[in-house]
C-alpha cells in the first residue's frame, strides 16, 4: 500500500468528522467553547442616555456665557437616577454612569466646575449639547445580532453576552475523546518496572492536547498485548458514547500489534492505514458506527506529533470551530540534508536575530523516542518530500508548538 500523503490523510481524516449536537450552557460554563447559534441582544445598551464622567448634568443652552451660575437641584448616581426635569438655569449633580435627567443635553465635568456653599454651581468652561454624554444604544440595540455562530466564546464575547442579557448560550458539545494505550511493556507513572518495561507518557501528552483543543477525556487506561482486553477497551469507548476513539501503539505490523485486527473485528470501516511522515508513519485512520478511529504510533514523540497534526484539527471539526494551524516562514541557521520521500517534521527551537528575522535550528538528534528534545523544541520545522538540501540562509517553513 502506497504511502498516502499528509495533506490528503488530513482531508480524509476531516471527512469523517461531523459537528457534535448543541447544548445550553451557562455563562461561567461558556468559556472556549463555540456558539451553536447567533447572540441576539435582548435589550439595549445603555438603555437610557448616561454620562460619561462625573460632573453636573446642564442644559447647554446655559452655558454659552461665561461664568454661567446655575442652581443645584438634585443628583443622578448609577442606579438612583434624578426622577425630576432641569429647567433653565439648574444642573443636576451626576456620576459616570448614571441617567442623564430630563431637560439635561451636556455634562460639565466636575475639574470645570465650582461648587458654592449656597447650592450654586459655576460653570468655567463652555459646554456643547451632547458633551460626555453616552445616547441610548450606542452599544447596541436590542434584536441586534451581536455574535455569529461559530464564534469562539473569549473574555470580549462572554461580557458581551452578559450585557446583553443572556444567562445561557447555545454551544456546541464538546466532543468526547477516549484514550487508549496498548503495550505488555507499558506501566502507569509512579510504578516500578520490571525488566522489560517502560514508563507510559503518551497519553498524557496526547490528553493535553485534545483538551487544550476543547474535548472531554476520557482515559481508557493502559491494556496488554492480548485481544480480548483491547476489545473490552474499545467497547467502553463505544458504551461512553465517544465521539472519538484515539489509541496509542499496536496499530503496526508486528506479531504483537493487534490493535487494527481488534478494530475491524468490531465493525471498523478502515480508511487509511500509514503516511508519508516522519515521525508518526504508522497512523491509522477509521470508523467505528459514529466513532472517529485515530490509530497513532506508540513512540512518543510521534504520538504528540501527529496529535498536533491530526487530533487537534479533528478536535477543531468536532467542535464547529476553524482552528488554523500557526504555520510560519523561517530561515535556518545550519544547513539541512535533501529529505526523502516522507514529509518531515523536524524538532527545533526558533529565535530572532538582531534584525528582527525569524530564524531556526533543528536538534541534531531527531529519534522519535526522544521526548526531551521535544520538550525543548518550540516548533517543527516542515521538510517536504524530496525537499532539495538547504544551506543556512535557506527559507522553511515551521509549526510553532508554543
Amino acid at each position: 500500500m502506497a504511502l498516502l500523503p499528509v495533506k490528503d490523510a488530513l482531508a480524509r481524516l476531516l471527512s469523517n468528522a461531523q459537528c457534535g449536537i448543541h447544548e445550553t450552557v451557562s455563562l461561567h460554563e461558556a468559556a472556549g467553547r463555540v456558539l451553536a447559534e447567533p447572540v441576539k441582544a435582548l435589550r439595549t445598551q445603555p438603555p437610557f442616555a448616561a454620562s460619561a464622567m462625573d460632573g453636573y448634568a446642564v442644559r447647554s443652552a446655559d452655558m454659552q456665557s461665561l461664568p454661567a451660575r446655575l442652581l443645584q437641584i438634585g443628583e443622578s448616581a448609577a442606579g438612583h437616577g434624578f426622577s425630576g426635569s432641569v429647567g433653565p438655569g439648574e444642573t443636576v449633580r451626576i456620576f459616570t454612569g448614571a441617567p442623564m435627567p430630563d431637560g439635561a443635553d451636556a455634562i460639565l465635568i466636575q475639574e470645570n466646575a465650582q461648587a458654592g456653599e449656597d447650592g450654586s454651581v459655576t460653570a468655567l468652561q463652555t459646554v456643547g449639547a451632547g458633551l460626555y454624554v453616552r445616547p441610548a444604544g450606542l452599544d447596541f440595540t436590542k434584536g441586534d445580532i451581536l455574535l455569529e455562530r461559530g464564534r469562539v466564546l473569549d473574555p470580549a464575547a462572554l461580557s458581551l453576552s452578559a450585557a446583553a442579557n443572556h444567562a445561557t448560550l447555545d454551544v456546541v458539545k464538546r466532543p468526547v475523546v477516549a484514550i487508549l494505550a496498548t503495550g505488555d511493556e507499558l506501566l502507569e507513572p509512579g510504578s516500578t518496572p520490571g525488566p522489560s518495561q517502560i514508563i507510559a507518557s503518551n497519553t498524557y501528552g496526547v490528553a493535553a492536547i485534545a483538551r487544550d483543543a476543547g474535548a472531554q477525556i476520557i482515559d481508557l487506561g493502559i491494556v496488554g498485548d492480548e485481544a480480548g482486553e483491547i476489545s473490552s477497551a474499545v467497547k467502553a469507548a463505544l458504551e461512553a458514547n465517544a465521539d472519538v476513539l484515539v489509541t496509542l501503539g499496536g496499530a503496526s505490523v508486528g506479531d504483537h500489534d493487534l490493535v487494527r485486527d481488534v478494530l475491524e473485528a468490531e465493525g471498523m470501516t478502515l480508511d487509511f492505514w500509514r503516511i508519508a511522515m516522519r515521525p508518526g508513519k504508522p497512523l491509522m485512520v477509521g470508523k467505528l458506527g459514529q466513532t472517529v478511529v485515530l490509530g497513532l504510533p506508540g513512540n512518543p514523540v510521534s504520538s504528540i506529533v501527529c496529535s498536533h497534526l491530526f487530533l487537534k484539527p479533528l478536535i477543531a471539526k468536532l467542535s464547529g470551530s476553524n482552528a488554523v494551524a500557526d504555520i510560519r516562514e523561517a530561515e535556518l541557521t545550519v544547513a539541512m540534508a535533501e529529505n526523502d520521500e516522507r514529509e518531515d517534521y523536524v524538532r527545533a527551537q526558533s529565535c530572532l536575530s538582531d534584525d528582527g528575522r525569524l530564524c531556526v535550528k533543528p536538534f541534531g538528534r531527531q529519534d522519535s523516542s526522544m521526548l526531551k528534545t521535544l520538550a525543548a523544541a518550540d516548533c517543527l520545522i516542515i521538510r517536504e518530500p524530496r525537499a532539495a538540501a538547504s544551506p543556512p540562509g535557506s527559507k522553511c517553513r515551521i509549526l510553532m508548538l508554543r
